[in-house]
Formats: structure tokens, C-alpha cells, sequence
């Protein structure tokens, strides 16, 4: 299975999260996680220019200056129609913006499905400005045998990533020069927040779709 290219495995995670009852219902079921801290984060209005990356068919709200970018054409569509305006066709670990370019960066539920998590942490970072905001949320290992069991098999399907534990998660914000990290574990489910410390400089063209 390919996020990029299944249009179907795009419009069902997409229906169902989007959901309210079958996502609480769902999130509860598979993975032990309350989805309404899920919910109080999103609601959180973000600082100044922001990338939400994997957007989704359009989970984050775009408010302001909002760049919705996913590596799914499927998903991109799906967050047009949900109203986001600045669409753009990008790979996480290899950003297409210059560094420094962002007050805050959104990434919810996308690190576990990444076959480089921590890569996409550091560009989360670098385009970030300093004393800009990274929040997210990811699934995490090592949390129960049935969830570990679980990951194992959505990783079989091609659907996850090695992703992590909860202190590999702290060892990725950190290692990307991030401070004030906090971290909120539900279940298999770990929220992030933490700051941008220091900046880099690199510059290349973005795909808008």
C-alpha cells in the first residue's frame, strides 16, 4: 500500500477520521487513545505562517497563512474541498521551503507511517522560525503488546514505518535542536510540542497542486 497513490486507502482514513463518532470510537478500539486531546490541539489557533504537513483531506483548520502540503494528490484534493487554499505536493524529509520560513509546523498522525521519522523531524525544524512552535501527534511503539501487535501488522501492509517509542520521539526533537518539548502520551498515542532553537539557511521551489 502506497499513501501517495492509493486514492482508496486515502478516502476511507479520510471519511473516518473526519468522523467524529467513528473516530472517538475507532481511536478508543484500536489504539487505547482519547482522540479529544487530538481535538484541543487542533483547536489551538497557530502563530503566524504555518505548514501542516501531512495535511490530510484537511484535518488542521486553515486559518491565516496556512500551506497544506501531503505527498497524496488524493489528499490534497480531499483538503481543497474542506477550503484550504495554498495546496502543495511535498515530501516531509525533504521540505521544499527555505529555512526559517514558518512560525509554527503541524504534523498529526503522519511520523508513524514515514520510513524516516526522525528525518522528517529535522525538516520539520529547519523551516521553522526561531522560536516557532512544532506540534503533532504520532503513534508510537512499546506501549502495549496488542498495540505493538497491531503496529506490527499495519507495517506488514505497508502502511507504517519503524516509527518509535515515546523517549525515541524526545530523542528526535532534541536531536533537532528543539527545546521546551512536551509530550502527552494516550494510549499508543504520543502529542508533541516543542520550540525552535538556532537556524539554517536552504532554499528550493515547491510543487503548488
Amino acid at each position: 500500500m502506497n499513501w501517495r497513490t492509493s486514492r482508496l486507502q486515502a478516502a476511507l482514513y479520510d471519511a473516518g477520521v473526519h468522523n467524529p463518532t467513528v473516530s472517538r470510537l475507532a481511536a478508543r478500539a484500536l489504539w487505547g487513545y482519547d482522540i479529544t486531546h487530538l481535538w484541543r490541539s487542533l483547536a489551538i489557533r497557530p502563530e503566524g505562517p504555518t505548514l501542516d504537513i501531512p495535511c490530510g483531506g484537511g484535518l488542521a483548520p486553515p486559518k491565516g497563512h496556512h500551506v497544506s502540503a501531503d505527498l497524496s494528490p488524493a489528499m490534497l484534493h480531499r483538503a481543497r474541498r474542506r477550503g484550504a487554499r495554498t495546496l502543495v505536493q511535498a515530501d516531509i524529509t525533504n521540505l521544499p521551503f527555505p529555512s526559517a520560513t514558518f512560525a509554527t509546523c503541524l504534523s498529526y498522525n503522519g511520523l508513524h507511517c514515514l520510513p524516516d521519522p526522525a528525518k522528517a523531524v529535522s525538516e520539520l525544524a529547519r523551516v521553522l522560525r526561531p522560536g516557532g512552535t512544532l506540534r503533532g501527534t504520532t503513534l508510537v511503539r512499546s506501549t502495549s503488546p496488542r498495540h505493538d501487535a497491531l503496529f506490527a501488522l499495519m507495517r506488514r501492509l505497508g502502511l507504517f514505518g519503524p516509527a518509535g517509542t515515546t523517549a525515541d520521539l524526545r530523542a528526535w526533537l532534541t536531536a533537532a535542536g528543539l527545546t521546551d518539548i512536551t509530550l502527552t502520551p494516550s494510549g499508543a498515542v504520543t502529542g508533541f510540542t516543542a520550540r525552535k532553537s538556532g537556524t539554517q539557511h536552504s532554499r528550493t521551489s515547491a510543487k503548488v497542486v
